[in-house]
């Protein structure tokens, strides 16, 4: 009988517990999104496999006050959804001194420490002297330096794209691309050649899995992201097993180039200021010293992060191109009226060409690589305008996919409709409701590099245009 009343006290205490976390943001006056259950909050809200999370989030933008901003929990961690343009660019940009990090993983398992030094786990200084260091790969001049490059593997595409074509009317363009990434990816930035269009190209194959999402991984990620106290105490592993795979590719390529000659890619960038930093001279001081784990760290991720994020805008492009045809033709026309002034494609013609540009963007708009960004607030702050303050440790996510849907910005917002970012429109653009690659000093490092992977795609083989 005692026992039975010492259950029932403990189970009352732990709900009234779960009641006061989940009171957090109504305490403060902010509006919170339906659907929160006990000690869960909207996890397995947001979880449902029968609709899709950006929807979910979609609706707590239009319903529920997130077009401003609105409450969410993380089991019991507070979370606030911001959809204003100007609290957004607040967040991101004005005050980014305040949420300079991102949600952090710091797991202790020794498989993981590679992903604990990539740039996207990285905090404070240590991303700041990553990101100062890697910002030099992705100027304008190494991209064009890199172009041939990216147009051979691209004319690669199209003679895999013809050889598959005999054999089948079909192309599963996700992997195609897939396949592409990786081969330009491998090239540009470590000389590798990965045959990845072979039929037996390991590398797509190693990638493509780790973006594989198993009940068991998203169980090991639903840990890390509610109770990350216990996920170190149980030594769970957060990384994909496949990061080894490519990290050996990395460190073997490392010892390659200690007795080779170097090629000015991304790889040598890092190791060239890894070597600066024994340098001891005062005319000579490097931007940051790195170690050779946050070098690997960075090598891995470039290829990771590279690959998915590119195979999925090339595969929503082209399907969109598919199903509309005008747009597909003026795409096509003005490649050739490029072709006709410079010879062949070049570097500045692709820059100039403005359809190109509104098709890619277009796509990112209707498709985001991901659908909602987020920040952890480093010391606490009080949103413009409002009394809420937002407690150091919280975390601000913002909504893209809604951003990009949101008919208040975007007239017809379901439309393809590549002329909203001509030159002469794009100041019709709200500033913070365009997020494909997030905004402000933490945005996408690879945001300029993604034009150059359409390179090529209008060859034409044996007489017959691709298309």
């Amino acid at each position: 009988m005692i026992t039975w009343a010492l259950l029932a006290v403990l189970l009352v205490s732990a709900l009234l517990y779960s009641r006061w976390r989940h009171s957090y943001w109504s305490s403060r006056g902010v509006p919170t999104a339906p659907g929160s259950i006990p000690f869960l909050g909207h996890t397995l809200k947001l979880l449902n496999r029968k609709k899709y999370r950006w929807l979910i989030i979609d609706e707590m933008y239009r319903n529920h006050g997130g077009s401003l901003f609105c409450g969410l929990y993380d089991i019991h961690n507070p979370n606030l959804m911001v959809g204003d343009p100007d609290l957004v660019k607040a967040v991101l940009i004005k005050d980014f001194d305040h949420f300079a990090d991102r949600r952090s993983f710091k797991a202790t398992n020794p498989k993981d420490k590679v992903f604990n030094e990539m740039l996207t786990s990285a905090t404070g200084d240590h991303w700041k002297g990553i990101r100062s260091v890697l910002s030099t790969s992705f100027t304008s001049g190494r991209m064009k330096g890199m172009f041939p490059l990216v147009e051979a593997k691209a004319e690669g595409l199209v003679d895999y794209f013809h050889r598959q074509l005999e054999k089948d009317p079909v192309i599963r363009m996700k992997e195609s691309f897939g396949m592409y990434t990786m081969e330009v990816i491998s090239s540009c930035a470590f000389g590798l050649e990965t045959n990845s269009f072979e039929e037996d190209g390991i590398f797509p194959q190693k990638a493509m899995e780790m973006f594989k999402i198993s009940p068991f991984r998203m169980a090991k990620f639903l840990l890390f992201l509610t109770v990350p106290k216990l996920a170190k105490l149980l030594n769970v592993q957060i990384s994909h097993e496949n990061t080894e795979f490519f990290t050996d590719v990395v460190i073997e390529t490392m010892k390659q180039r200690k007795t080779g000659g170097k090629r000015g890619d991304f790889l040598d960038i890092m190791l060239e200021t890894r070597e600066d930093q024994n340098e001891k001279t005062d005319k000579k001081k490097p931007k940051y010293p790195l170690s050779d784990e946050t070098v690997i760290a960075s090598s891995v991720l470039f290829i990771i992060a590279g690959y998915d994020t590119t195979a999925n805008t090339l595969g929503n492009a082209t399907f969109l191109l598919a199903k509309h045809t005008e747009e597909q033709e003026r795409l096509r026309e003005e490649l050739k009226k490029i072709i006709e002034e410079h010879g062949t494609l070049t570097y500045q013609g692709i820059m100039e060409a403005k359809y190109l540009d509104g098709c890619i963007s277009e796509a990112l708009r209707i498709h985001p690589p991901a659908h909602f960004t987020e920040r952890c607030c480093t010391k606490n702050y009080q949103l413009p305008g409002t009394d809420v303050v937002i407690a150091k440790g919280d975390v601000v996510s913002i909504p893209v996919w809604s951003l990009h849907h949101d008919q208040r910005y975007w007239p017809e917002p379901e439309k393809f409709d590549p002329t909203r970012f001509f030159p002469e429109n794009k100041d019709r653009i709200v500033s913070g409701t365009y997020l494909p690659f997030g905004l402000g000093p933490r945005n996408c490092i690879g945001k300029g590099s993604l034009a150059l992977h359409c390179v090529g795609l209008h060859k034409k083989k044996n007489g017959k245009p691709l298309h």
